[in-house]
């Protein structure tokens, strides 16, 4: 039986909030009726669609200039939707480019229209952030992806200076600590790490933003069209954003962000100083840049991870194998992760370390 989760994605959940959800699929609201079964245009549901947009400007300090919608199709839809909306015929858009995710952004961009990839760190496996580069000032947006869920490295600070439209993709770190959201111009983020399960996408957009791009937009892709239709110009993904709904509450009630900070934090500390004591592990990420999300380490010795493996079946340790591009192991530790099955993992490593050669 598993009984702790490290999962990259869909991550764990609080179980609180699973526990509210598996009754409503029951019974919602007293009803009779499943939130699997409601009209999304019913007293049943539009005000979870409200409380849940209304939870994400709160949390995030929004003011009324932004949009707040949520959407299907993932961030990788997003890959499409941001330079269909933003980016001109005859202007371009500047990327980093510090992952899989971030390169695959890229690579959908280029089907819109033309990008300048500023700086990446693709020359040493991703396993940097690149600094000392400059951003243009004549681009129509910058995007910047904040957390590398595969790789492992995490913007620890933002640009606070970006002279055009700054986009980031969110979607293995929001709401894990507090930011400045007024210095960003569109933030998009899955909802499978830290906000609920898979199935719906946030997307926070200033509205100065819409058809910025001149072109002609599918009514799905159009973000003005999403937002005057209230995220249900088609019928929404309801379970997701009310699961979504239920996890922001949790959030709340558990600090806000700040508090989300002083909790990953400190499960951040305690895997990585016991990483950095144990000489069986290694981490694969500049230590300047370690994910407080996404922890990447490998073995010192390959040949040895069956019997490592063994170890964390016993403990009940779930989802911690590494990305099929990158190998070893990576502990996804998401808001909902309790410290408790962070130290059940460096209990393991370190038995692990004192078994006789």
């Amino acid at each position: 039986m598993y009984k702790h989760n490290f999962s990259a994605g869909p991550g764990i959940l609080p179980r609180e909030v699973i526990e509210e959800a598996a009754q409503t699929v029951l019974n919602h609201m007293d009803s009779g009726l499943s939130i699997l079964e409601v009209s999304h245009r019913t007293k049943e549901f539009e005000p979870i669609m409200e409380e849940a947009q209304a939870l994400v400007r709160e949390l995030l300090g929004l003011s009324d200039d932004y949009a707040v919608m949520f959407l299907q199709g993932g961030a990788s839809l997003q890959f499409t939707m941001v330079p269909m909306n933003l980016l001109t015929e005859t202007g371009y858009a500047a990327y980093f480019n510090t992952g899989v995710w971030a390169s695959k952004a890229i690579k959908e961009a280029k089907m819109i229209g033309r990008v300048e990839v500023v700086a990446s760190s693709e020359d040493k496996n991703f396993s940097y952030i690149p600094k000392g580069f400059e951003v243009p000032t004549d681009a129509d947006y910058y995007h910047i992806t904040s957390n590398n869920t595969i790789y492992g490295t995490q913007l620890h600070s933002f640009p606070t200076d970006v002279k055009v439209p700054l986009v980031c993709d969110m979607s293995s770190d929001i709401f894990s600590r507090p930011i400045d959201a007024s210095n960003f111009d569109l933030i998009y983020a899955g909802a499978q790490k830290n906000m609920g399960p898979a199935g719906t996408t946030l997307v926070i957009v200033k509205k100065e933003l819409f058809e910025r791009s001149g072109r002609k937009i599918p009514s799905m892709l159009n973000y003005k069209v999403q937002d005057d239709n209230g995220s249900m110009f088609n019928t929404p993904p309801v379970f997701a954003v009310y699961v979504s709904m239920l996890t922001l509450r949790w959030v709340k009630a558990n600090g806000g962000l700040a508090g989300m900070e002083v909790r990953n934090r400190e499960k951040a500390e305690l895997f990585y100083s016991s990483l950095d004591a144990n000489p069986m592990f290694k981490g694969t990420v500049a230590k300047e840049d370690r994910s407080w999300m996404n922890a990447n380490f490998v073995l010192e010795d390959p040949s040895q991870e069956g019997a490592f493996n063994e170890l964390l079946k016993e403990a009940g340790i779930y989802g911690l194998k590494g990305h099929r591009s990158v190998g070893g192991y990576r502990a996804s530790m998401y808001n909902a992760l309790d410290i408790s099955s962070v130290r059940a993992l460096t209990e393991v490593m370190h038995a692990f370390a004192q078994q006789p050669a």
